[in-house]
């Protein structure tokens, strides 16, 4: 089929028509934000495995709450950001840029003042234009620049939702953690209150790097862990995207893209893609899962793994190894004396500098409930693609 069609969304966000499951997640975190509206700041922390879906969670949120709650949403990538001026420059100046369709926008605009520059090829956008004293300031003053933002575009919206995500440059810095905490005190001090709801997005590993370099962000973040998707709702996601396509599935060639999605959104996204390119028409069949299925593990292993992992690992005795390790534990934990026995001579000889070095690359994590010499792999993306690449590379059909 016409891959221009496709109705599947690799690589980006999940549109808001195809948005499946996490409706109790959606609904505790949809309650943080309303909280907000009542004057109550709140700050959550939405933590899961890479592809699992947590930018799109928030950015659905973030939709629900400026429909039914008279919020103004931000949504701010911070990929490559690692200085809190940077940050506080971002902030605002995607509030700016989010608002400028909306009724209030010549409120901020007024709020900004002279700070304010057109920008574009017909002065359609704006930009914010902050020298480092005027960045200093809004970060040693976020809270009171917030209320007075807030206070100029009420009552057309009640709170501010901001959603700092990709935070992996910020996370190991000491003054991004100190600057939380101190905001967090500040507001909790105040008389005021603030009519915020600060949702900060990253994986597991981010919240514990803060919290080691500031202890008390431990008790500061409401945790919201998003998990994989079940079966049912893996299966739901499929029958609908295509539906919406006019394509029904077949039940055999519905097992096969559940089975290998792993209740990974990103993995499902390219897995639905794969199979729409290579459908030949109404009616998704097995052998075009499964041939779609494949052709998705490459586009997953060259976009998302192999420039982590694999490049890296140039040694062909390491592959080797991997592969052997992935055909046999798939999903679960594994015992390092257990893939020994399976190893060649030679092999052995390498294991444990094998282990150091995935470890090292995030591969593989020690597993504590198996006990010593226990791990499993970091994330159910790597144990799937590695597992499909290692019956590939035997010549075997994926099972």
């Amino acid at each position: 089929m016409n891959p221009e069609y496709s109705p599947f969304t690799p690589g980006q966000p999940v549109p808001m028509e195809f948005f499946v499951g996490r409706k109790s997640e959606i609904e505790r975190l949809h309650s943080l934000v309303r909280a907000s509206c009542n004057g109550k700041f709140r700050i959550c922390f939405v933590t899961g495995e890479r592809g699992i879906g947590k930018s799109s969670l928030v950015s659905f949120v973030r939709y629900l709450s400026e429909r039914e709650d008279g919020v103004a949403g931000a949504h701010i990538f911070l990929g490559g950001v690692d200085s809190l001026h940077e940050m506080v420059r971002r902030i605002f100046d995607r509030l700016l840029k989010d608002s400028i369709d909306k009724p209030w926008h010549q409120k901020l605009r007024d709020f900004f003042g002279k700070h304010v520059k057109q920008i574009g090829l017909f002065g359609i956008t704006v930009e914010l234009e902050l020298a480092g004293s005027d960045l200093e300031s809004l970060t040693n003053n976020f809270a009171p620049s917030l209320r007075g933002m807030l206070a100029g575009i009420r009552p057309a919206r009640k709170a501010l939702l901001l959603i700092l995500d990709d935070i992996n440059g910020l996370a190991g810095s000491a003054a991004f953690a100190n600057w939380l905490k101190s905001f967090v005190d500040e507001v909790a001090t105040s008389s005021d209150g603030l009519a915020v709801c600060l949702v900060v997005v990253g994986l597991e590993e981010r919240r514990r790097q803060l919290i080691e370099l500031q202890q008390s962000l431990a008790r500061v973040f409401e945790l919201l862990e998003i998990k994989p998707w079940s079966e049912e709702e893996t299966a739901s996601f499929f029958l609908q995207t295509f539906k919406k396509a006019n394509v029904e599935v077949s039940s055999e060639a519905l097992q096969t893209m559940v089975k290998f999605s792993g209740g990974l959104p990103v993995l499902a996204h390219e897995i639905g893609d794969a199979v729409w390119r290579v459908a030949a028409g109404g009616v998704i069949r097995p052998e075009e899962a499964l041939k779609g299925m494949l052709e998705a593990a490459d586009v997953i292993g060259h976009k998302l793994l192999e420039p982590q992992i694999l490049q890296a690992i140039r040694s062909q005795r390491y592959r080797s190894i991997l592969r052997k390790l992935a055909a046999q534990h798939p999903r679960h934990s594994f015992r390092r004396a257990d893939l020994l026995k399976a190893l060649s001579a030679e092999e052995k000889k390498v294991c444990d500098n094998f282990l150091t070095r995935i470890r090292k690359l995030g591969a593989i994590v020690p597993d504590q409930e198996g006990g010593p010499g226990s791990y499993r792999f970091s994330n159910q993306l790597h144990a799937l693609y590695f597992h499909i690449e290692a019956q590939r590379a035997r010549g075997q059909r994926p099972s």
